[in-house]
């Protein structure tokens, strides 16, 4: 079971950026997805989940209206449209895999698999 996170990088204060999670050794369909982020010094923050079949999302507070969620079950691909972006949200982001199947789960506990993290930087 693997997940692998692309995308990041370095980004002006209101830029976008658009980070992928490729999955593989698992039903990629069957499990809710999110993506959590943690900045130097701080706890991991759960920032935007996706229900199994792409039909649900939601995102803490921090994002909302500003980061979206999507996935790809051909592609067994998730990803985070980030827009509008703060310097504050600079972090290292991941994605995870639910550990069981179900509804989504909001904060960073339910998850079993975690990817390496991609970095984002979010500075003039």
């Amino acid at each position: 079971v693997q997940l692998v996170e692309s995308g990041g990088g370095l980004a002006q204060p209101g830029g976008s950026l658009r980070l992928s999670c490729a999955a593989s050794g698992f039903t990629f369909s069957n499990y809710a997805m999110s993506w959590a982020r943690q900045a130097p010094g701080k706890g991991r923050e759960w920032v935007s989940g996706i229900n199994s079949d792409g039909s649900s999302t939601f995102s803490a507070a921090s994002v909302k209206g500003r980061f979206t969620i999507s996935r790809d079950n051909a592609k067994n691909t998730v990803y985070l449209q980030m827009s509008s972006l703060k310097p504050e949200d600079t972090a290292r982001y991941y994605c995870a895999k639910a550990r069981d199947t179900g509804p989504i789960v909001t904060g960073v506990f339910g998850y079993d698999v975690w990817g390496q993290g991609t970095q984002v930087t979010v500075s003039s």
